[in-house]
This record gives C-alpha cells, structure tokens and sequence, in this order.
C-alpha cells in the first residue's frame, strides 16, 4: 500500500495537501476551505503518529488500543484500576476496554484482581512481564516520536500540544451541547 502524501508550500511557505484543497475545493464550490483541510490535516497528522507509535508493537502481538490501557495501567496504584475507570480515561466503552484487558490478561500481561474495597468489582492491574514488555517498547518509542516531531522547538510542540487539546474541548463542549439539545 502507498501511503505517501506529497505537500506543497503555500505562498507563505505552510504545507497543504493539494489533493485535498482539489477535494475541498469541488465539495464546497467557492465556500472556505481552510478549516476542511485543517480537519483533513489533522486526521494525515493522527494517521502518522499513530503508524509510528504501533510500528513498535507490530509482531508483538498489541494493538494501539492494547498499548494505550498498558501504559495507563503502569502509571495506576498497584491495587489497580476497573474496566470503567480504565474506559473513561481511554474515553472508549468498557466494552472495549474489557476486549482489550482480555487480550492483555492472555498475552500475561495484565491480570484481574479483586477489588478489596467492593467484593463486587473486579481491577485490572499490570504484572511484571507487563512492565518488562512496556520497558522494551520505552526506548524505541522514544526515538521514533523525537524523530516525528524533528525540528519543532519546544514552543512549537506547547503551541501544538495546545491547539489539539483545544479541538478536544471544542468536540466534547459540542457534543455535551448537542446531547442536551436532543432531550
């Protein structure tokens, strides 16, 4: 599969997709396009990270999904942490999260344990091979994101950091809208 973009500079030197702009342009006929291709230029932008940041786990049998509940299993308490509580940090259902850990559980990475303050509930929590396998990932992980975001300085990356976590706000304050609109 080729999965190439070609990118040309606009007259003040930023990058976009001139197959995109083509698109944009003949969808909207003589409307702005500007924040189609930012939406387009932000979906290419997570496309990539996300090629490289599962590069590492290929042949190592974890999803991107998988790799993200491993890592914010290796950050919790050592008690561990329940399949909801998991779901809402991922911002995914518990029904994903619960493949996800049973999948993790398998491959030994993962264990469930109870839950000594609800005889009900059950925690995830990471094992030692679980942190063993995340510390193999670490340093390959490291280097392909320091080589992603090459060049930026460290304004840019804050300034980045922001304007993404700002379109997050803006989707979530949107969404909460629109479920009160709908009742």
């Amino acid at each position: 599969m080729n999965d190439v973009h070609k990118f040309d500079p606009d007259p003040d030197g930023h990058l976009f997709d001139p197959h995109v702009r083509s698109a944009m342009t003949a969808f909207l006929g003589d409307g702005d396009t500007l924040t189609l291709e930012v939406a387009a230029a932000v979906r290419t932008a997570f496309h990539a990270v996300e090629r490289m940041r599962s590069h590492g786990s290929e042949g190592r049998g974890l999803s991107s999904g998988a790799l993200d509940i491993l890592i914010r299993l290796s950050a919790a308490p050592e008690d561990g942490v329940s399949i909801g509580d998991l779901a809402q940090a991922a911002g995914v259902s518990s029904r994903n999260v619960t493949g996800l850990v049973d999948t993790l559980e398998r491959d030994g990475l993962v264990r469930r344990v109870p839950d000594r303050h609800d005889r009900r509930s059950v925690l995830a929590q990471i094992t030692p091979d679980g942190r063993a396998w995340l510390e193999s990932f670490r340093r390959p992980t490291q280097m392909a994101m320091a080589a992603m975001f090459r060049g930026f300085t460290p304004s840019e990356l804050t300034q980045f950091r922001h304007l993404c976590l700002r379109l997050a706000d803006n989707q979530q304050q949107l969404a909460q809208y629109l479920q009160g609109e709908s009742r």
